[in-house]
């Protein structure tokens, strides 16, 4: 997908995003002259600067559209559809923005296309308050067998919205994270309906949203180790040294204890009962039952942990707890075995590790679930209990692989914080590098060293390549200089805050290629070269020079105590000039 425009139409605006903020990203004669190479828009600017917030206020608006695209049976009653008592699908004091209006651009599947020319679908999205978000198809008409109004239904919906969209924040950012978490419940919801009326269900969820923080990084790893081809881990070879995936193990827990009060809405036949020392019943149940055939299963049953099982090198039930262990000791066989039973898709792979690590989500009750939904909080994770490792339905152990250098293998806890940090969000990339996708990826690279903030968009680059089936958006917010440099003015969006009011500009001189002393004095107003100590001590160093010191002296000192800088070349030129013209006179 393509953005094109955002405006904020509620009153209350969004965040810092003040009422009326707008943004073209790009006008249709910027389209059609953009090479057909990844480009990233950089969002740079101060600290509080609204450049988060962006990123917040797009993630909010999917969010929002995605739940007006999947299946209603399974959703909390404040996103049920009434067109009298709940028109917008979801609470207005909830579903922040109220009012916006969002264009872009997405490529339409292959047999709706009528030329070679006319690739992308212009879709509208217009929200008012108190209505539902009206979701437009403006160039319907340019393509076969649509619906020449422009208007839009379920099966639209599927493909004019992008194929998944993608969150990543280093940091604490948890207002980023809020909209994808609270996708997360929803899949839980999803699959617990069909677990309690005993429905099919498809192994992979619904929704779309996809959030990368430390329960679903392995995951994400394993599918990029598991399914990409030495050239395609080029960069982690290169840059961090990992080799081949030499072994893991999924631990999967299959039965979880019932409150008393969670019996009342179960079939029988899903609860286990059991009596206690004192007398008492213990109910219990089996959660992954549609995740897992067994002898009474039907032949053309073929559920993820199933597919899993195939898989493993080995695996072991303990039959005390009801947990099954799967090894996997990996080489070709193995991953020829992932790709024969996750049809070829390292995505697949990943959408069944998805809803098993959403099942950890079953110890939440109703009532924090419910303050979820309704919550416009910065404090996410104090919300969301979380489990000991042994009370998860899902949990991966022994991640290990080579590391150039060191004899044995290591694992992924055994890496810095800057690894973990580009393993990840290139793992992102590599994983759905070939979708019609839009990546929201906040302070990315903040733990890297600056040889590889100098290579980020390179190697993004070499794991998003163009294709004609893939069509991605990505916006990075950044403090990072290099990330600039390596990028054209037009994809460099420059914040401010002025007076409570965010804009967004283009620096006004050629940012690719530019300099770091150059951006980083134009673009983040910090006009010196060197750290704050240091200047302090040239700027006195320069008070004693005018007080009438000695100027030989002062020179030995600041070639004592400064190393080489612009600053000290400048404080060093300026008292050997002062000393020249006492020489003439």
């Amino acid at each position: 997908m393509k953005l094109i425009r955002l405006k904020i139409s509620d009153p209350n605006g969004f965040r810092s995003l003040q009422p009326g903020f707008e943004h073209i990203f790009r006008s249709h004669r910027d389209l059609k002259k953009e090479e057909q190479i990844f480009e990233p828009f950089i969002c740079a600017g101060p600290n509080g600067s609204g450049k988060s917030n962006l990123l917040e206020v797009l993630a909010a608006i999917f969010f929002q559209l995605e739940i007006l695209r999947v299946h209603r049976s399974f959703l909390p009653e404040n996103f049920l559809y009434d067109e009298e008592n709940n028109p917008t699908g979801y609470k207005e004091s909830d579903g922040k923005p109220c009012a916006y209006e969002l264009e872009y651009l997405i490529k339409v599947p292959t047999e709706l296309q009528s030329s070679k020319e006319t690739l992308h679908a212009h879709v509208k999205v217009k929200k008012e308050m108190d209505k539902s978000p009206d979701i437009k198809w403006l160039n319907a008409s340019e393509f076969k067998d649509t619906d020449h109004s422009g208007s839009v239904g379920e099966k639209e919906r599927d493909f004019l919205l992008p194929e998944f969209v993608l969150g990543y924040s280093s940091g604490e950012n948890e207002i980023l994270s809020l909209p994808f978490f609270k996708m997360r419940f929803i899949q839980f919801d999803e699959y617990w309906h069909s677990l309690k009326h005993q429905l099919p269900y498809s192994g992979r969820p619904e929704t779309r949203m996809a959030y990368m923080d430390n329960a679903f990084s392995q995951a994400i790893l394993l599918c990029t180790l598991l399914f990409n081809d030495q050239e395609r881990l080029k960069p982690f070879h290169e840059d961090v040294g990992i080799g081949e995936l030499k072994e893991f193990r999924i631990i999967i827990k299959r039965q979880i204890k019932l409150n008393p009060n969670e019996n009342a809405d179960l079939p029988e036949e899903l609860v286990h009962s059991e009596e206690n020392d004192d007398g008492s019943k213990q109910n219990s149940i089996n959660l992954i039952k549609l995740l897992e055939a067994d002898e009474n299963s039907a032949s053309n049953f073929d559920p993820i942990v199933t597919r899993l099982k195939r898989c493993a090198t080995c695996t072991f039930i303990d039959e005390s707890t009801n947990t099954l262990y799967l090894d996997y000791f990996v080489n070709k066989e193995t991953k020829k075995a992932f790709r024969l039973n996750f049809e070829n898709s390292a995505i697949a792979l990943f959408q069944a590790f998805q809803v098993l690590l959403t099942l950890n989500l079953y110890s939440v009750n109703e009532h924090i679930k419910r303050d979820l939904y309704n919550s416009n909080s910065h404090y996410v994770n104090e919300t969301v209990p979380t489990l000991a490792s042994d009370e998860r339905i899902m949990r991966f152990k022994f991640v290990r692989f080579i590391k150039n250098g060191i004899s044995e293998t290591v694992t992924l806890k055994d890496l810095s914080d800057g690894e973990h940090q580009f393993l990840h969000s290139l793992g992102l990339c590599l994983l759905f590098g070939n979708t019609n996708s839009l990546f929201l990826l906040d302070e990315p690279e903040t733990h890297f060293n600056p040889d590889w903030r100098s290579k980020f968009i390179s190697r993004l680059n070499e794991c998003l390549p163009e294709s004609t089936s893939s069509d991605h958006e990505m916006l990075i917010t950044t403090h990072s200089p290099f990330l600039i440099s390596d990028s054209a003015p037009k994809k460099v969006l420059v914040f401010e805050k002025t007076n409570g009011k965010i804009t967004i500009a283009n620096p006004d001189y050629n940012t690719l290629g530019a300099s770091i002393n150059k951006i980083t004095m134009n673009t983040f107003g910090k006009r010196e070269t060197i750290g704050g100590r240091a200047e302090a001590i040239l700027k006195e160093i320069y008070h004693r020079f005018n007080e009438g010191e000695d100027r030989k002296e002062l020179l030995k000192e600041i070639n004592q105590k400064i190393g080489d800088s612009v600053e000290k070349v400048l404080l060093i030129k300026t008292i050997l000039d002062s000393m020249e013209e006492e020489a003439q006179d």
